[in-house]
C-alpha cells in the first residue's frame, strides 16, 4: 500500500496567482495538494477548477497561533506532509519616510515570520520521517534594491538567508529546502501597473535578456522540479527565474 501513497503538498496562498499556478502543476502530477489561503471563495473556487486531488482549508497564516493546529489537522486527516511551499505574502509601496512600524511590522509577519511558523510545525512532521522539500518564494527584491519597496525588501532578503540557515540544518536529516526568485511574472495586475508606467515598463523589459514577462507556470515547473526526486541532490540555493533579469544591464 504504501507504493502507491500520492505525495501531499501544503501551497500556501494557493487561492491565485503563482499559488494556483504551483498547485496546478502538483494536480497534474498526482500529487496531493492543499491549498491554503484568508479567501474562502477564492480556495474553492480553485478547488473547483483543479478537481478532487486538491483540498482548500482555509488559514490566515498571519494568525500565528493558529498554525499548529492547521498542521495537525492536515496531519490528522491526511497523512504524512512531503511538501511545503511558502508562497503566501504581501507586497506594500510606499516612500520609505511614509513607512509606519506597524506597516513594516504587517509585511514581516507575513513575509516572514509567518513562514518561519510555518515551516517549524511541518517541519515536526517532515522530521518523523525524515523526508521532505520545503520552497520558499524569494523576489528580485532581494538580490538588488527596488525603491518603495522597502519592508517588502527586508522580508524576501531575509527569506534567502533563512533559506540557506534552515537547509544547513535539516538537510543532513533528509528535508530540502529551496527558494525561488521569481522575475516580472504576467497577471492582469502587474501588466496593468506596467502599461499605466512606461517608464517603469521600458525599465524592466530593457534589462530582461529574454525581453518578456514569465507566466506563472514557469514558477510552477521550477518549484515541481525543486520538490521532486529530480532535484534530490540540490539544496540551500535560491534559484532566479526571471528570464535573465538578476543578471541583466
Amino acid at each position: 500500500m504504501t507504493a502507491t501513497r500520492r505525495k501531499l503538498a501544503i501551497v500556501t496562498g494557493g487561492g491565485s496567482g503563482l499559488g494556483l499556478a504551483i498547485a496546478e502543476k502538483f494536480v497534474q502530477n498526482g500529487i496531493q495538494t492543499i491549498i491554503a489561503g484568508r479567501n474562502k471563495e477564492k480556495l474553492d473556487a480553485a478547488k473547483q477548477k483543479l478537481g478532487e486531488l486538491c483540498h482548500a482549508i482555509p488559514c490566515d497564516v498571519t494568525d500565528l497561533s493558529s498554525i499548529p493546529g492547521f498542521v495537525k489537522k492536515i496531519t490528522e486527516q491526511f497523512g504524512q506532509i512531503d511538501i511545503l511551499v511558502n508562497n503566501a505574502g504581501a507586497n506594500m509601496k510606499k516612500e520609505f519616510t511614509e513607512v509606519t512600524d506597524e506597516d513594516f511590522q504587517q509585511i514581516i509577519l507575513t513575509n516572514l515570520t509567518a513562514v518561519f511558523t510555518m515551516s517549524r510545525e511541518v517541519v515536526k512532521q517532515m522530521l518523523l520521517n525524515q523526508s521532505g522539500s520545503i520552497i520558499n518564494i524569494s523576489s528580485m527584491a532581494a538580490l538588488y534594491g527596488i525603491p518603495r519597496v522597502i519592508a517588502y525588501s527586508a522580508s524576501k532578503t531575509a527569506i534567502d538567508g533563512m533559506t540557506r540557515a534552515m537547509a544547513v540544518e535539516l538537510s543532513g536529516k533528509g528535508i530540502r529546502v529551496n527558494s525561488i526568485a521569481p522575475g516580472f511574472i504576467y497577471s492582469e495586475m502587474t501588466a496593468k501597473a506596467l502599461d499605466s508606467d512606461p517608464e517603469r515598463k521600458a525599465k524592466v523589459f530593457g534589462r530582461t535578456p529574454m525581453g518578456t514577462m514569465g507566466q506563472p507556470m514557469d514558477i510552477a515547473e521550477a518549484a515541481y522540479f525543486l520538490a521532486s526526486d529530480a532535484a534530490k541532490f540540490i539544496t540551500g540555493i535560491v534559484l532566479p527565474v526571471d528570464g535573465g533579469n538578476s543578471i541583466g544591464f
